[in-house]
């Protein structure tokens, strides 16, 4: 990373330009101009698509440059800050890369800054609840940490309370890892599976991925995912401590596997019972995968095993992952926002054997839908398909091979599938939001589209109480 130009990362004074106003944006803006940096915050969305963000930043002083990306904002600048999911290559940026600007992001600034032990999780799905279930394990063992990251906070305004002692659990996204130069003392890959295939090629995504053990060194630790082949694979380039995960009741080396039920540490001649599976109150065999994974790494973070089963047995889920809503008419609604790929739509269908109500919609990825399409015919009452990619479902749906008596309603929005939905569900049926797409279509975020999914399940709720007299 070159910062010569920023005087050992002093940005009173210097022109910075912050591209991108999400989450990771109005964290940046707000942290340098705080700082006494001359801030221009650059985006291609209008300021209206923004107003809720330009609300978070309106305390500050800063510049907004709007409605589209203006190369002087990238060469006239001493620093450039990129968001996450920002292209590397919009106008200005090479020319900038010339004149020997730096760029930055977030998550390299706070790695370079970070006082304490930083714990990095990665993969293509379960991060969220494994970085969450790690934070928990930590409080359990009453050690101080910060959570955040891709989990949708920010993290260099929470630099001030961050201590040496302090444990700084991070999710990172292949994104998050394109502008890095170090690794975390403590680092997880828990799997590498086809995504984001509309941005990315295979092979790029995979070293994206494999960025967050890159650099680390003999005193770091990895935690790989023992029954992911990509994540598996990894194995030769750790540089320090090597742990495994694994939902099978052996593993090659050090780590947590599964046997007769339980979570069990291995550790050279050591074996220790961590927590029994069915203490685990979330659904699904991947979410068992993401208790063992967080397991895993508590162990290389010293947490013991009362406080991981202490964390276990009470951990409820994070929303927007196979979180329950509420019931309408003897039918549980269930909010998966988080599937924003087929595999993990496939996991959430997996993790029930009620009949299924699904709601397959949003914007396409380019990934298979063959599989996740075959399942969800074998396996749904009825499959409701909404936003940009509902031909495409409907299509794949016509020709999945097998037999399949699930009937498919294809609708605009998802405020009319939530309708769809409640008409064809049955009394003891689950009503699954498990999109398999992203949110872009209509929404910020898939957060933001679990949010509405919410609302839209609670009044339905609220229209359905008795009034009062």
């Amino acid at each position: 990373m070159n910062i010569d130009r920023l005087g050992d990362l002093d940005f009173r004074d210097k022109r910075v330009t912050v591209v991108g106003l999400g989450t990771e944006g109005v964290d940046m803006a707000r942290y340098l101009a705080v700082r006494g940096a001359y801030v221009t915050v650059s985006d291609a969305k209008r300021a209206d698509k923004l107003a809720d963000r330009i609300e978070e930043v309106a305390d500050v002083p800063l510049r907004l440059s709007l409605g589209r990306n203006d190369p002087r904002d990238m060469t006239e600048a001493d620093a450039v800050f990129v968001s996450q999911g920002v292209p590397l290559d919009l106008p200005g940026m090479d020319e900038a890369r010339r004149r020997g600007t730096p760029f930055l992001s977030m998550l390299s600034l706070f790695m370079e800054l970070c006082p304490g032990p930083i714990v990095g999780i990665t993969g293509s799905s379960g991060k969220s609840t494994t970085t969450t279930l790690l934070g928990e394990m930590l409080r359990a063992d009453e050690r101080p940490v910060f959570v955040g990251g891709n989990i949708g906070v920010g993290l260099l305004g929470h630099l001030s309370m961050v201590r040496a002692y302090t444990w700084a659990v991070l999710e990172v996204s292949h994104t998050q890892l394109q502008m890095v130069d170090r690794s975390p003392h403590v680092a997880a890959v828990l799997n590498i599976t086809p995504n984001h295939l509309d941005r990315f090629s295979w092979d790029d995504y995979r070293r994206l991925k494999a960025n967050l053990i890159r650099f680390q060194g003999p005193g770091d630790t990895a935690v790989l995912g023992y029954d992911d082949p990509e994540a598996r694979a990894l194995a030769p380039a750790v540089k320090g401590d090597l742990l495994w995960f694994s939902l099978a009741p052996q593993i090659p080396g050090d780590g947590v596997c599964v046997r007769e039920g339980w979570a069990l540490l291995e550790r050279g001649r050591l074996q220790e019972k961590l927590f029994a599976l069915s203490s685990l109150r979330l659904r699904g065999r991947h979410n068992r995968s993401n208790a063992v994974a967080a397991a895993a790494l508590a162990t290389a973070c010293g947490v013991s095993a009362e406080a991981m089963a202490c964390a276990v047995e009470s951990f409820a889920g994070v929303p927007h992952r196979l979180e329950f809503v509420a019931e309408v008419d003897g039918a549980r609604y269930y909010n998966d926002s988080i599937a924003t790929t087929p595999e993990r739509a496939l996991a959430a269908v997996h993790s029930f054997d009620e009949p299924l109500v699904l709601l397959l919609g949003g914007r396409d990825k380019n990934l298979p839908l063959e599989e996740l399409s075959r399942e969800a015919r074998r396996r749904c009452r009825a499959i409701v398909l909404f936003g940009e990619s509902a031909a495409k479902w409907q299509e794949f749906l016509a020709n999945a091979p097998g037999q399949g008596r699930a009937h498919v309603v294809r609708v605009a929005s998802l405020p009319d599938a939530v309708e769809a939905a409640r008409a064809a569900a049955q009394p003891g049926d689950v009503v699954l939001l498990s999109p398999a797409g992203t949110s872009y279509d209509a929404y910020e975020n898939f957060e933001r589209r679990g949010e509405h999914f919410r609302a839209l399940v609670l009044q339905m709720v609220k229209e359905a109480e008795p009034s009062l007299p």
